[in-house]
């Protein structure tokens, strides 16, 4: 191998890297925005349900028809975190499968990168 072939060499390497970094960074902000739309969509539920919790506080005729509301709300509130963390999990599953595939993509053209550079046995 020469000088300029092992140049070559390091600034293919250099360039596949930042590809790679690029690519990451792109995956990294794919799942965060999932990720952010998720909690803002489980946040505003959460300020709804405040919001119906202070108006049933403030409009019951007496205390056994807050109590029904209460539970109707807590029960409603159960029921969609539950909701929640099923999507959660979902969309963990996904991003697992993303990163999984990137560094399986990574590892490949590493091996094929090696295959290249190592003379014929």
């Amino acid at each position: 191998m020469t000088a300029k072939d092992n140049l070559d060499a390091v600034n293919e390497m250099g360039n596949k890297g930042m590809e790679k970094l690029n690519q990451l960074g792109e995956l990294n902000m794919k799942v965060m925005e999932k990720i952010g739309s998720r909690q803002m969509d489980a946040m505003n539920f959460m300020l709804e349900q405040s919001m119906r919790q202070m108006k049933l506080a403030s409009e019951a005729k007496g205390y056994s028809e807050f109590v029904k509301g209460q539970v109707e709300l807590a029960k409603e509130t159960s029921e969609r975190m539950m909701e929640e963390t099923k999507a959660s999990m979902q969309i963990a599953a996904e991003v697992r499968e993303d990163y999984r595939a990137f560094v399986q993509e990574g590892m490949s053209e590493l091996s094929e990168g090696v295959r290249k550079a190592s003379p014929a046995a």
